[in-house]
């Protein structure tokens, strides 16, 4: 997938809700105010019976991973040499100390303050696993590409913008304490904030990739017998449309479609654009693209919440029959959409990757 297609991944994004919404007979035009009105609203009560399937469902679909790592023979995974952990590394560490305390105490004179720490708390994470993969490598994006690093800052907000989009129509999160921001107040606050996504995200899939135990399971194991092609790539358009369509229309059933459309839209477009692409590795045997990048979706997203905890400015859950057994604010079962959020962030960022560091990525 190239950046050229970025226009037309929005404009299915953005249509395909609001026809849902329009099918359903009401109104579009609360959906297109902006800043958006914080909604907090009364999720459905607790299905026992989705709760149960969804945890044997995930059970599941995680055993033959599990499996594969507990039994690939170890005499075969070689580590990598260390270096001496960089001095910006322990700045990282010492400001990540600070600013976590900070956004868990309540000294009153910090109350201003304490609204703005979830940026400082994850530009200190983002330096601290640039640092950990330089230690491991040699090298990270930091330090190998800096202006792409920075370049990631813009597109991450850009990139999560979408969701809050999505958002609005299954009204899942809301932020605490509610503020009436004026338009550009909004804008430069909530993309400050979400610009932090995908620098913290490639950084911890870098990390991640520096360990063989992790990887080489995954490189050469079971080959997925399907074939790329047009077919497939319009195939999964149409999926995705049709799933964002739906969360216009009953969006207390479909609301986890949010995370799940994106995905297949990014997919379909890169079966038909690309030759290497994510189920091309697949194919190979080849399933890095998709543990590596889903694990730092779960490392980022268990921190995301943990912080969030006991933030001044936070956000908490709606989720429809399955608000029940919490981690942090989230349900235990909301997780398991860090998974396809990890997949989907790396595809997005290797739509931006220079060339020649995409091919590495690859081999």
């Amino acid at each position: 997938m190239r950046p050229s297609h970025i226009p037309l991944l929005l404009l299915f994004i953005f249509i395909a809700p609001l026809l849902g919404i329009w099918l359903s007979g009401e109104s579009i035009l609360p959906y297109l105010h902006y800043p958006p009105r914080s909604t907090q609203t009364t999720p459905e009560k607790v299905s026992w019976i989705l709760l149960a399937g969804g945890v044997i469902f995930l059970g599941l679909c995680s055993t033959p991973f599990l499996m594969r790592l507990l039994t690939f023979p170890r005499t075969s995974i070689t580590g990598c040499k260390k270096n001496p952990f960089p001095a910006w590394g322990w700045i990282a560490i010492t400001s990540l100390i600070i600013f976590w305390i900070i956004a868990w105490s309540r000294i009153t004179w910090l109350d201003s303050f304490q609204l703005h720490t979830f940026t400082p708390l994850w530009l200190s994470y983002i330096l601290l696993v640039n640092a950990c993969t330089a230690m491991q490598t040699g090298r990270c994006l930091l330090l190998s590409k800096p202006n792409y690093f920075l370049f990631l800052f813009p597109v991450s907000a850009g990139f999560w913008w979408v969701f809050e989009y999505l958002n609005r129509f299954v009204h899942n999160w809301y932020y605490l304490p509610v503020n009436e921001f004026e338009v550009l107040p909004y804008f430069l606050f909530g993309s400050l904030c979400f610009s932090t996504v995908l620098p913290a995200i490639y950084g911890t899939y870098e990390l991640l990739a520096t360990f063989p135990i992790i990887n080489e399971p995954f490189k050469a194991w079971r080959m997925v017998n399907v074939k790329p092609g047009k077919g497939l790539g319009w195939t999964f358009l149409v999926i995705a449309t049709l799933g964002l369509v739906g969360i216009g229309i009953w969006p207390s059933r479909m609301y986890w479609l949010i995370w799940i459309s994106p995905l297949l839209l990014l997919l379909g477009i890169q079966t038909l654009q690309e030759r290497t692409s994510l189920l091309g590795k697949l194919q190979e045997g080849d399933w890095r693209p998709v543990i590596t990048p889903a694990l730092a979706g779960l490392i980022c997203g268990f921190f995301w919440e943990l912080w969030n905890s006991q933030s001044l400015a936070h956000w908490e859950y709606t989720i429809p029959y399955l608000q029940a057994f919490h981690i942090f604010e989230m349900p235990i079962l909301g997780y398991a959409g860090y998974i396809p959020f990890g997949i989907e962030c790396f595809l997005v960022i290797e739509i931006f990757l220079p060339p020649e560091t995409r091919q590495e990525r690859h081999q």
